[in-house]
């Protein structure tokens, strides 16, 4: 079964990072690029984790495997909680959902320096229970981070103006909750397996955004229209009045 999950994520991993690169081409300014990158991190992290599932079958090197763990752990565990807030707040235009994405950007941060601190010095293990990945570290195995992790992540998507970022956080939310119930153990796994399926829905946040631009465009055309309409008609009447 380990070759058929590693399969698995490298095949996911490939569609996902086409994904990211359409995404990535949508880029307008570098505020975006971060947000856009996404999908793209989110690609080739499952792709890091089909190396852990062919360590664990132990089809690769014990010292690759041990590397594609720990990749696999700092990135889920510590990078994400700063990234996922930084990369909404620079995309965000609305003032106060701003200034709350930038307390949870300072909280993800000190999350992340924590988490990859005890990362750094407490051993991890990786095992396999009912076909699922379970890592295991005693420094971030308790609830209070988890809770600060829930928040900075999926508390940040929510806070988005856009539709599509907000829906994204609102279906990790979900998410998170099923696997906690059924599936605890498997909890840092599925559940980036689960966010970077959705991470497609990122791509739409340009869309929207080309859809916002093109209404803007279009009440800037018509409120011009109108003062170009009302300019030839005050030029009509003084004509009118010089005869």
């Amino acid at each position: 079964m380990d070759i058929y999950f590693a399969v698995l994520n490298f095949t996911l991993s490939g569609a996902i990072a086409l994904i990211g690169i359409l995404t990535l081409r949508k880029v307008s300014t570098p505020h975006e690029v971060l947000f856009a990158l996404l999908p793209l991190l989110f690609a080739l992290h499952q792709f890091t984790e089909g190396f852990v599932w062919l360590g664990v079958g132990g089809h690769i090197h014990e010292r690759a495997f041990e590397l594609a763990a720990g990749i696999f752990l700092f990135y889920a565990q510590g990078v994400l909680p700063f990234l996922v807030p930084l990369s909404i707040w620079l995309i965000e235009k609305v003032l106060w959902r701003k200034k709350l994405l930038s307390v949870l950007t300072f909280l993800g941060f000190g999350l992340a320096v924590y988490t990859m601190y005890g990362l750094s010095t407490i051993p991890s293990s990786v095992s396999v229970v009912d076909n699922t990945l379970f890592y295991n570290n005693a420094w971030t195995a308790n609830y209070y981070d988890a809770v600060i992790y829930i928040l900075t992540t999926c508390g940040s998507l929510m806070l988005s103006s856009s539709i599509s970022i907000a829906l994204f956080g609102v279906l990790n939310v979900i998410g998170l909750t099923v696997i906690f119930l059924l599936r605890p153990y498997g909890f840092t796994s599925l559940w980036c397996l689960y966010a970077a399926v959705i991470s497609g829905l990122l791509y739409f946040y340009f869309v929207e955004r080309r859809i916002r631009f093109l209404q803007d465009l279009q009440l800037k055309r018509e409120a011009l229209g109108e003062k170009l309409e009302l300019e030839l008609t005050a030029l009509q009447n003084r004509s009118f009045f010089k005869k």
